[in-house]
């Protein structure tokens, strides 16, 4: 992976070797896949020998999790803040597709790993894994059933259309950026306005006033 696809370095101090060694394994990892990345090449990248990996880290897997779990955390996060404000379908659903795509465009090589190597987690922190995931879905498909049963949005199968509109913003993921899309706020605004032509969105008129 190019250097301009990236994410930033962490702004934690320089000693924090913890965050070194998760910055470093997070590179590699969306570089490289988990099982092509050796721990040697993790220490390496955090400027600490191998042996020094073990104080902090049981295991390349160990970090894998840490990494998966607070990916996952703060992409649901950024989700359900989005929608926190109530409004129509169509706004809910624009500001949810806005917020998640964005997410990945932002945090594009972390995003790589959790969306990417989910194979390769312990039974246990798979098992959490899945659980946000399924809060991720929830929270999308309860925004397409609201605008669906108003008679806002024209779908045919809820749960179709819900997996389509997450996997337009997870595979942000895989090609950001892009000649067209280069921000993560050009991403947002581009995949909010294709997720509500994807639902056939019409804003209800308002009321008229006397």
């Amino acid at each position: 992976m190019s250097s301009r696809t990236r994410s930033p370095k962490s702004s934690r101090p320089i000693g924090d070797a913890e965050q070194r060694l998760l910055d470093a394994a997070r590179d590699a990892f969306a570089d490289k896949g988990y099982h092509g990345t050796s721990t040697r090449e993790i220490a390496a990248g955090a400027g600490m020998s191998p042996a020094a990996m073990y104080i902090h880290f049981r295991s390349k897997q160990d970090i894998l999790a840490r990494l998966s779990l607070e990916g996952h955390v703060t992409a649901l996060a950024a989700l359900t803040d989005s929608v926190q404000t109530p409004s129509s379908p169509t706004k809910r659903l624009r500001a949810a597709v806005y917020a998640f795509a964005h997410w990945h465009a932002e945090n594009t090589t972390t995003a790589r790993v959790v969306q990417y190597e989910l194979s390769h987690l312990d039974p246990d922190s798979h098992a959490q894994v899945v659980q946000l995931r399924h809060d991720i879905v929830t929270t999308v498909r309860s925004i397409i059933e609201d605008g669906t049963r108003d008679g806002e949005f024209a779908v045919d199968n809820i749960d179709t259309t819900t997996l389509a509109v997450l996997s337009l913003c997870i595979d942000t993921a895989r090609w950001y950026p892009s000649r067209e899309l280069h921000s993560p706020d050009a991403v947002g605004a581009a995949l909010a306005a294709l997720a509500q032509r994807m639902v056939g969105a019409i804003e209800p008129t308002p009321a008229p006033r006397f």
